[in-house]
């Protein structure tokens, strides 16, 4: 069974950093694009940063300069530095990973559960 496990999230003052974690386990084979969302209450699912199997990174406007998405192909992870957080960073984050299975053909995205990053003072 393959599962994305996120950790790292919690309460932060602003200003503060956390750094996620998201762990693919399974029978995995590949993992192509790996990535960060976030969804706030009361807001659609939004993204925050992306990296491609070849490291090419993408952000959101909001949160470049400020996050880092890096990836460690080899233990199959996925980390968001998060710095100089705000509180309109609150919200909870989900990790996604374009997976190709052992004896599967095509890539399909799964998705963490979540972690809930709050920012307050």
């Amino acid at each position: 069974q393959v599962q994305l496990v996120e950790s790292g999230g919690g309460l932060v003052q602003p200003g503060g950093s956390l750094r996620l974690s998201c762990a693919a386990s399974g029978s995995i084979f590949s993992i192509n694009a790996m990535g960060w969302y976030r969804q706030a209450p009361g807001k659609q699912r939004e993204l925050v940063a992306t990296s491609t199997s070849g490291g090419n990174t993408n952000y959101a406007d909001s949160v470049k300069g400020r996050f880092t998405i890096s990836r460690d192909n080899a233990k199959n992870t996925s980390h968001l530095q998060m710095n100089s957080l705000k509180p309109e960073d609150t919200a909870v984050y989900y990790c996604n990973a374009d997976l190709l299975l052992s004896g599967g053909s095509y890539y399909f995205r799964y998705w963490g559960l979540g972690t809930q990053v709050t920012v307050s003072s």
